[in-house]
This record gives C-alpha cells, structure tokens and sequence, in this order.
C-alpha cells in the first residue's frame, strides 16, 4: 500500500535527486506531499509562514524521504523538519503519528562514498560507518538506537543494517532501485516506536 511521503532535501543540491524520487515511485508518486513546481514561492515569506506550510505538508504524512547531500548542513529547514516529522501534533480530531524515517545518500561524482568510512568487523566482514560531520545530530543521534539493540552478533557489535536503526541510510542506486522496500521499512518501524530510543529534538 503507497504511504503517503515528505522529502526533505536541500532544493540546490538535491533537487534533481528529488525529482529522479518521484519518477520512480511512479503512480505513487500521487500521494507525495512536498513542494512541486506548482508550490507557492516563499522566498520573500516570514519564517513563521514558511514553517506553517510546512507543518501542513509534514502533517499528514507517514513517511520523510530526506536526501543527504554534502551541504544539506546549512540548510535551515531541513533539521526543522525532521523534528516536526517526529513529534505528534493534534488538530482538530486529528493527532499526526511520529513519521518513519529514511535517509537517501546522494551520490556525488557518481559514488556515496564521500559520507561512508569503509572498515572490517572481527569476522572480517566488511562495515560501514557515516562522516557525522556531514549529518545534522537528529539525524546520527536516531542510528544504533534499537531497544533491544538488533545486531548480527554481540561480538562484532555490528548492528542489523535495516532495523537496528529508526533511521536507515541508503545509497541512492539501491533507493532508486526499490523505493518502496525502504519506504515500508521506515513505515513499519514508525508503528514499532517502543523498539527504539528516539531523539525527537534538534
């Protein structure tokens, strides 16, 4: 079933990953709630105003897409979001669920690699680990946050790549290739919120 989505990027960056995103979710694409090329400009607009339309866009969606792309740190919305995305709201009748979170790395010169640090478990199983200077805090401080930690094995304390964090990172090709398994995932760990220690704050 198509969950309804936000992305989250920084829009002279990451805009033509954007829109690769919706060209692949196709028909669900529909139900993707972000800005478009009919969205007002709000450019010359207060940023009280800018956050309340974001809050209606955010609001009743399940699941924020954010793109990771090198700058996205001096973004001034985008850490913003991912909190509103987070937290539960009520209007009317109606309270807004902690939204399923999944991070998409962009490629850069065709690669993910300038966010990756690439090493070995004990086992000499290849790991990954992230740059965190690239990443806002809300962002690394929901990794390896599982309760009870999901890992392969206490050994190599190396966690369960798509469940041992609320917030998954994944390369763009393999995104790209099959968004609707990343989208579930995220969707599924949102009804599982006991599952995990969650940093709603910036």
């Amino acid at each position: 079933m198509a969950k309804k989505t936000f992305i989250s990027y920084k829009y002279d960056e990451a805009q033509k990953l954007r829109n690769k995103i919706l060209e692949k979710l196709g028909e669900d694409a529909k139900y993707y709630q972000g800005e478009t090329s009919a969205s007002p400009d709000l450019s010359d607009t207060s940023t009280e105003k800018i956050k309340e339309y974001l809050k209606d866009m955010i609001f009743s969606t399940s699941v924020t897409i954010v793109i990771i792309s090198p700058s996205m740190n001096s973004s001034k919305w985008i850490d913003w979001e991912i909190e509103y995305a987070l937290h539960e709201y009520k209007r009317g009748d109606i309270t807004s669920r902690s939204n399923g979170i999944v991070g998409v790395i962009m490629n850069i010169n065709g690669s993910p690699d300038w966010l990756k640090v690439h090493g070995f478990n004990i086992h000499g199983s290849s790991i990954v680990k992230y740059r965190t200077e690239y990443l806002y805090p809300i962002l690394y401080r929901n990794r390896y946050n599982s309760n009870p930690e999901i890992k392969h094995c206490t050994e190599c304390d190396t966690y369960d790549f798509m469940n041992g964090s609320y917030i998954t990172l994944v390369d763009e090709d393999n995104f790209l290739a099959t968004p609707n398994y990343y989208i579930d995932n995220a969707f599924d760990k949102s009804k599982q919120l006991s599952n995990y220690k969650l940093m709603k704050e910036r």
